[in-house]
């Protein structure tokens, strides 16, 4: 168990450096964020003041935080459904994948976890930072706050990871799945909190999203950072993500054994 734990830490060290051997891109999805979190705040605090000072629960001080926490883990969790190992499968690649001592599904899974939680460093923590400075943001008032949100924030970017996973193995049936990824990414952004706060969206709209993993990737850990829900009300949201987490490994494992089954790969 040990030397298993030493080579699923090196998975996500491995992630780490990929992500690392990019500055200049990661320098350019800080200035995205920020740009964007700007255009953000300036649309969504004026809906809050049209509202007399509260919407859903939000008031200028708590959407600000919304704000600048999702937009912070942005680069560190996967809502545009696009994985290297998609292509693999589609090429055949995965093959080879298969004839090492390790399971797909955790390869995969543990290096896009190290490329999130490095992206946290250069892109989620100094956008959360500038946000702090220049417009004010709320945070935890106890350190069980914090804490609850550091799990929460790494639940996500795994959630984020093992469910893109899922869109990757449909490519042992569909071939091609960049349909199945523009789908993705449309559906996430909505109803994980990327454009506004699920509690914002209409009722019917919002047991549609509480019923997938999309929430667990963003909201959560920001309603938990942002104080919004404190207590046990905010452990209840890690342990739906931990749930979500759960679920979609399971889901991951099947499709996997079935589409080793069904792999066929010609040439040579």
């Amino acid at each position: 168990m040990r030397g298993r734990g030493r080579v699923w830490w090196r998975l996500v060290v491995a992630g780490v450096h990929e992500s690392a051997a990019y500055r200049l891109a990661l320098f350019g999805g800080l200035v995205a964020n920020v740009t964007f979190g700007f255009l953000k705040y300036g649309i969504l605090t004026a809906t809050v003041a049209a509202s007399g000072g509260v919407v859903a629960g939000y008031d200028a001080k708590i959407m600000s935080t919304y704000i600048w926490l999702s937009q912070g883990m942005l680069g560190s969790v996967n809502l545009f459904g696009r994985t290297e190992l998609a292509d693999r499968v589609k090429s055949g690649d995965v093959a080879v994948d298969f004839l090492r001592p390790l399971s797909v599904q955790t390869a995969a899974c543990l290096r896009d976890v190290g490329r999130g939680l490095f992206a946290l460093l250069p892109r989620g923590l100094p956008s959360v930072a500038i946000g702090a400075l220049l417009v004010g943001i709320a945070l935890p008032s106890s350190a069980v706050g914090y804490l609850l949100g550091a799990l929460s924030v790494l639940l996500a970017i795994a959630v984020s990871a093992t469910t893109v996973y899922l869109v990757a193995v449909s490519g042992f049936w569909l071939v091609e799945t960049r349909g199945l990824q523009v789908l993705y990414m449309v559906t996430s952004g909505f109803f994980a909190g990327l454009f506004v706060p699920v509690g914002l969206l209409p009722g019917w709209l919002q047991v549609a999203a509480y019923s997938t993993p999309f929430p667990a990737m963003m909201m959560y850990p920001v309603d938990v950072l942002s104080g919004r829900v404190s207590g046990w009300s905010a452990a209840g949201l890690v342990a739906a993500q931990v749930g979500w987490l759960l679920a979609t490994v399971a889901a991951g494992a099947v499709l996997t054994a079935a589409g080793r089954r069904r792999l066929e790969v010609q040439g040579g």
